[in-house]
């Protein structure tokens, strides 16, 4: 190739690269077609109370974020977030909040486990610079009785920041 156009195409193939991801999707322009075509099968797809169409694609269990598209009745995308933030996390209450209501705030958990004859949810988090844990205790009934962030001092997860197995299969 020669050298002066190098330049050029390796920036046109960066660009290109980056248009496939979650941030160019567009709403109200960007449909669901598209966004199976640029993200790939969600990890759950599920639908609220007003109808709209709910995508999850979350990148645990090593992931640190979970992003949800919301599209409307006809396939036209709303929004787009990141549901893994301290915003969402505040959103959990202690002795109010339900396993479906913390699944809906946050997505699916990238770890679950039984302490104590409890639930007990985690989803992997970064709390810069160092990751770690947000981990949701529900008692017998499925009510949040606890919510606390577990710093992870190994750092192990800076092997893998893609998302590493659990992905969009």
């Amino acid at each position: 190739m020669n050298p002066s156009l190098a330049l050029p195409a390796i920036l046109l193939c960066a660009l290109a690269a980056g248009c496939g991801g979650i941030h160019s999707l567009v709403p109200p322009q960007s449909t669901l077609a598209e966004v199976r075509d640029r993200m790939g099968r969600p990890t759950d797809i599920r639908f609220d109370s007003q109808g709209n169409e709910l995508w999850e694609y979350a990148t645990g269990p090593t992931g640190e974020q979970t992003h949800l598209v919301r599209a409307d009745k006809t396939g036209r995308v709303i929004d787009v977030a990141q549901l893994l933030t301290p915003e969402q996390f505040a959103k959990v209450v202690r002795n109010v909040s339900t396993k479906a209501q913390v699944r809906e705030l946050l997505g699916r958990p990238s770890e679950q486990q039984f302490f104590r004859g409890e639930a007990v949810w985690s989803w992997r988090m970064r709390i810069s610079p160092q990751p770690g844990y947000f981990s949701v205790r529900f008692n017998s009934d499925g009510v949040a009785v606890e919510a606390m962030v577990l710093i992870d001092p190994s750092g192990d997860n800076d092997r893998d920041r893609s998302g590493g197995r659990g992905g969009r299969g």
